[in-house]
């Protein structure tokens, strides 16, 4: 799969705010967001992003020099233990279906070794089965999966 994964750093804010938008749009089927009275989405808060040692992580995905998703990567850090846990992932639907969100979630597992924990909310069974899948690839069927608090959640060590 042809991509490139490439940290966003606060000169690729915009562009990653831009994607934003596309994002909450096709979020808003799963969770009934509208838009503002500007006709945009309200802002997701990516500030933590784009400070230093805060432990999150924004990723670009490039295909032959176009924009085409993102991914963000959270560490959380409770009660002395730490785990990684995808923020949020995006890739735009003109580039869904060909294998490159698999590549991309794979990548990004190897990027960051250590314990994970992945969700989707209980409305999106298209993630449901797009992550099961993935990771059951990724781990070689050594996960575990739960339902809590309206999320379907697999967890792995990487």
């Amino acid at each position: 799969m042809n991509f490139s994964l490439i940290q966003i750093h606060q000169k690729h804010r915009e562009v990653l705010e831009n994607l934003m938008q596309f994002y909450i749009y096709d979020f808003s089927g799963f969770l009934g967001f509208d838009v503002e009275q500007d006709g945009k989405y309200s802002p997701y808060p990516l500030e933590d992003y784009f400070k230093e040692g805060n432990h999150q992580f924004a990723y670009m995905i490039k295909r032959e020099e176009k924009h085409v998703g993102f991914v963000l990567v959270h560490l959380i850090k409770d009660l002395g233990v730490q785990r990684y846990s995808i923020a949020e992932f995006f890739v735009l639907k003109k580039y869904r279906r060909e294998g490159m969100g698999k590549a991309v979630a794979m990548e990004v597992f190897n990027r960051h070794q250590g314990p994970w924990e992945v969700h989707q909310v209980e409305s999106n069974p298209g993630a449901q089965i797009f992550w099961k899948k993935v990771i059951d690839e990724y781990t070689k069927g050594q996960f575990e999966e739960r339902i809590e608090n309206g999320k379907t959640i697999q967890t792995f060590i990487t």
